[in-house]
């Protein structure tokens, strides 16, 4: 497992509540736009982060991490694994505190240069399931 308890803890209560989506787009049928409205429903400040950079939730959406005018917390990451470690790298080159990837989403060298980079990283779990369960 890819991040223990106390460190899916410490993302979700303790490193702030602003969380980047990475791969959030107003598709009511895929993982993201559910998940992001359960981060929602327990406080957390969704930011969309997709080539189309649409408004989802109520929120702006930006096209890279990058275009993001204001500090995140924690990047959430909605996309293939062999994708993943360009944006943990992305996390890491804002500023971020944490990367979040979600299930099946599994890069261990990023798991790896993200915590050398110094920010706690969590690999294939979900915050929709994982805040309610440690709540």
């Amino acid at each position: 497992m890819y991040g223990d308890d106390a460190t899916v803890r410490k993302i979700l209560t303790g490193l702030g509540d602003t969380w980047a989506v990475v791969g959030l787009s107003n598709n009511a049928s895929r993982a993201a736009y559910g998940v992001a409205a359960v981060l929602q429903r327990y406080g957390k400040r969704v930011v969309p982060v997709h080539p189309k950079a649409e408004t989802v939730h109520g929120e702006q959406g930006y096209a890279s991490l990058a275009d993001i005018p204001f500090p995140v917390d924690v990047v959430d990451v909605f996309v293939n694994s062999d994708l993943a470690g360009a944006v943990a790298d992305e996390a890491v080159a804002i500023g971020a505190k944490a990367v979040w990837y979600q299930l099946d989403v599994i890069d261990e060298a990023a798991y790896e240069s993200t915590r050398d980079a110094g920010l706690l990283m969590v690999m294939d779990r979900c915050p929709a399931i994982e805040i309610p369960r440690l709540g």
